[in-house]
């Protein structure tokens, strides 16, 4: 379990640009020796570690356990700097939101927000005391509170915008997180500070978004529970806080390529897949389908 790994700093627009394109450039950019990390981003000190972070939480780097710590791509991670790079395409920051919702090791604050987490309203005080007990169920030491309450902020920073906050923007200034736009989090009261998970509309989601999350928590079935769709943690329900309508209404766009048919007859409640693709696979064809 990792708590607060990102040092208060919720990822900035620009910032995996920016991650990306130092790493594409000198795999030992966070790790370098002869240019300072802080000199080669233009971040400070502590902004590098976050930001070293964030590029492995959303599965778009990794590093050896030992040795040098140089960083590389993922097969994700190339697939996204090859073809979206300054993170413009609502899939992308979907694709990255599925990575992060099932980081329980590295994220796991997110992943027991978006998994485990059922309050639709909440404050600071309600899911710090269900990450509390998450720790303890699990038998581990239970982190510092303040460690928990900074995953908290961060997660609000990270998708909620400012303006809904009520804080003044200045649209020259890029501190806002991109990850606001997935619609994810509301506010229900300022002054309270209560907030609401959000459900996105339906034509957020591209098919081939959507058929990859499917494909790759299908584990070789070729059929899944629409019960298991929505409520499995890691799964587009949890992921993306959806409801069953709206669930289903994304389902009947996938279901238009022809890759997956809904059934609902003869006690079944169940999506069939009907061609296999891998993620990777799944991730290029959306790429291919939006650039043409």
């Amino acid at each position: 379990m990792k708590f607060r790994a990102h040092d208060t700093f919720y990822v900035r627009k620009g910032w995996i640009n920016k991650g990306m394109k130092n790493v594409a450039n000198d795999p030992e950019v966070f790790v370098s020796k002869v240019v300072k990390p802080t000199d080669k981003l233009g971040i400070g000190s502590n902004m590098v570690k976050a930001l070293r972070y964030w590029l492995q939480v959303f599965g778009l780097t990794e590093e050896p356990n030992f040795g040098k710590r140089l960083q590389s791509f993922t097969s994700f991670g190339t697939q996204v700097y090859e073809n979206d790079r300054y993170i413009e395409e609502l899939g992308t920051l979907e694709l990255l939101q599925y990575k992060i919702a099932n980081a329980e090791d590295q994220a796991t604050s997110w992943y027991v927000f978006f998994n485990e987490f059922n309050l639709s309203e909440f404050t600071k005080d309600d899911l710090v005391r269900t990450l509390d007990n998450y720790v303890g169920m699990k038998g581990e030491d239970a982190p510092a509170k303040r460690s928990l309450e900074d995953d908290f902020n961060c997660i609000i920073n990270t998708y909620l915008p400012r303006y809904k906050r009520g804080q003044k923007v200045d649209p020259e200034n890029n501190i806002d997180s991109p990850f606001g736009e997935l619609g994810l989090i509301d506010i229900v009261d300022k002054t309270k500070k209560v907030y609401k998970k959000a459900t996105p509309s339906v034509y957020a989601f591209h098919p081939w978004v959507i058929l990859a999350i499917l494909m790759d928590k299908a584990n070789d079935n070729e059929e899944i529970s629409l019960n298991e769709l929505l409520n499995s943690p890691g799964n587009i329900g949890k992921v993306f806080n959806l409801d069953s309508v709206t669930m289903l209404e994304i389902l009947h766009n996938v279901e238009k390529t022809g890759n997956i048919k809904i059934v609902r007859t003869a006690g079944l409640d169940v999506i069939r897949i009907i061609n296999s693709y891998t993620f990777d696979q799944c991730v290029e064809k959306y790429y291919e389908e939006i650039q043409n």
